[in-house]
């Protein structure tokens, strides 16, 4: 069965505590401007701006996609710990590049100065890299 990547707007129970176990062992660095992992998961869910990952009618990973006149912004990107390794941040990163394409847009992988992890998937996937 497919990952399926879709944007979340009315998240059921089993939704809201899927993407608490994803976000429960991020960096607090990775939730900024917000203060913490639930307030990430409301104003994603608010602002329509939280794309997802499903597996099997369970969320295994989740970002920020924030679309913008000068183009579109991925950022806030995690997957839940017992899932990483398996193609699951590739997969929504290809899908938001996808609609982006398709909006005529262009998509930037949004991650703080420095970061290795972030600007070796940006590399590899061949996605432009702002910093925070």
């Amino acid at each position: 069965m497919p990952i399926l990547v879709e944007s979340l707007r009315n998240a059921s129970y089993q939704d809201q505590q899927d993407l608490q176990k994803i976000y429960q062992d991020a960096p607090d660095w990775l939730f900024a401007p917000q203060r913490d992992a639930q307030d990430l998961i409301d104003s994603g869910l608010r602002e329509g701006e939280l794309l997802t990952a499903r597996f099997n009618d369970r969320l295994l990973g989740a970002a920020r996609l924030q679309r913008h006149s000068d183009g579109w912004h991925l950022s806030q990107l995690c997957v839940r710990r017992i899932t990483r390794r398996r193609g699951v941040a590739e997969r929504l990163l290809n899908e938001a590049r996808k609609m982006a394409r398709d909006q005529g847009a262009t998509l930037h992988l949004l991650a703080p100065a420095g970061h290795l992890e972030a600007q070796a998937l940006a590399a590899k996937l061949h996605l432009p890299l702002k910093k925070l």
